[in-house]
């Protein structure tokens, strides 16, 4: 009996310890739900949970409690960001890296985007794409070995042959080779099934397709359509299967038309996309992932010679400039809008600079954080956990010096950082 209540007392000081609460006093709240601002609130955190939200400044009767000062600060959920390459970063060496690069040398790399992307508020990103280490390094980061935000992750994008994310493009002819279904390379409904189950096997969360020609791929067209509306359904209708949304890079007008039938739920870029393809988004309640910052980066980096091989120059200058202004008539035609950037495209920690480029282009600044919080949350299946503070919410939570509803430039400098309930910046 003696040993049994000295087991049972172990038990119940274990369980308090990790119940241990956390106090935070909050200036200012974004209500992303309502679309609000909210004054003096006290969130209270235990384990990895929001379990309450308290008027005015509570302070905690356990004297073990922590009580976090953000009373100067706007607090909010943890942003997401829809679009991102956290394997790779720019630079002016990125396409000769593609054989001189050990798969340990991207690893290791990549860590280091992982922090950034996280320190900048980002508590969630969905990857679109790499080499597949992007699944490993979710693994990773989910089992607390390195630090960085969740990842929701394509694996390896699917291609056409030739097509963007093809990753033979531009290899001399004795290495070319012909890439196939799993390597992610589909030119047929047979290879979209296989295709898209590869990438299941290999631990995706998502499919991406490359639905159009693409500005940083080593091939002429940046706009082309690449796959067929029968290969587009077949890869949906799979992956649907196996319990994956689907997204589909596109810049073209045609691609990202076969794309919305096929049946993806978000278009990434949308830079030429017509009066008609926004009415088939709304149609079929698909949403617009802008990267805007994605496209002015690309063309500011155009006009530094050498920093791209030739073949993508005029694609960079013709397509970057044109991404905001397409933004900004969709978001009035009442076309859903997702969060998304297109870090690594750019340099990781930046993500923030996309809120201002919104607002910029005539979305009011709450819709902006919005878009990546609740809306980004419902597209990953994760609007009962993520993007809002409330009770029962995972513990994702960050703060910026400034109301950004008056000063959208505030998100640019997160301050505080929480991720399922553990600070990484204060």
């Amino acid at each position: 009996m003696k040993k049994l209540l000295i087991l049972f007392l172990g038990i119940m000081c274990s369980t308090i310890a990790l119940a241990q609460e956390t106090y935070i006093h909050c200036g200012k709240i974004i209500d992303t739900e309502n679309g609000k601002v909210l004054t003096e609130k006290t969130i209270v955190v235990s384990g990895n949970k929001i379990t309450r939200i308290q008027n005015g400044y509570v302070n905690p009767e356990n004297s073990t409690a922590i009580v976090i000062d953000l009373k100067s600060k706007t607090v909010m959920p943890g942003l997401i960001d829809m679009h991102v390459h956290i394997e790779s970063e720019t630079n002016p060496k990125a396409y000769i890296e593609k054989y001189t690069l050990n798969d340990a040398d991207v690893a290791f790399r990549s860590v280091g985007f992982a922090n950034a992307t996280l320190q900048a508020g980002f508590t969630t990103v969905r990857d679109l794409g790499g080499t597949g280490i992007n699944i490993s390094l979710r693994n990773a980061i989910a089992q607390g070995k390195i630090v960085g935000p969740r990842i929701f992750t394509a694996g390896k994008a699917l291609a056409t042959t030739g097509g963007h994310a093809d990753p033979t493009n531009g290899n001399r002819k004795e290495i070319i080779g012909d890439p196939g279904p799993k390597e992610g390379v589909v030119n047929n409904v047979s290879d979209a099934k296989k295709a898209v189950r590869q990438r299941y096997k290999n631990g995706a969360d998502v499919i991406k397709i490359t639905a159009t020609g693409g500005v940083l791929s080593v091939a002429k067209s940046g706009s082309n359509p690449q796959f067929t509306v029968e290969e587009i359904k077949v890869i949906c209708e799979t992956a649907k299967d196996y319990g994956m949304h689907i997204a589909a890079h596109a810049h073209g007008d045609e691609g990202m038309q076969r794309a919305i039938i096929g049946g993806v739920k978000t278009i990434e870029h949308g830079t030429l996309m017509s009066d008609e393809t926004m009415e088939l988004m709304k149609k079929y309640d698909a949403y617009l992932v802008p990267t805007i910052t994605a496209g002015k980066e690309v063309a500011a980096k155009a006009k530094i010679k050498g920093y791209y091989p030739d073949i993508i120059v005029p694609k960079a200058l013709e397509v970057g400039p044109k991404i905001q202004g397409t933004f900004a008539k969709a978001y009035k035609k009442g076309v859903g809008i997702a969060f998304g950037t297109d870090a690594g495209v750019y340099e990781h920690g930046l993500n923030g600079k996309e809120f201002g480029f919104m607002v910029e282009a005539g979305m009011p600044a709450m819709e902006t954080i919005q878009s990546a919080t609740v809306t980004n949350a419902k597209i990953l299946g994760m609007e009962d956990e993520l993007g809002k503070l409330k009770a029962g919410f995972l513990a994702d939570i960050v703060a910026v010096n400034d109301d950004p509803t008056q000063n959208i430039n505030t998100m640019e400098n997160v301050v505080f950082v929480m991720k399922d309930g553990k600070i990484y910046k204060q």
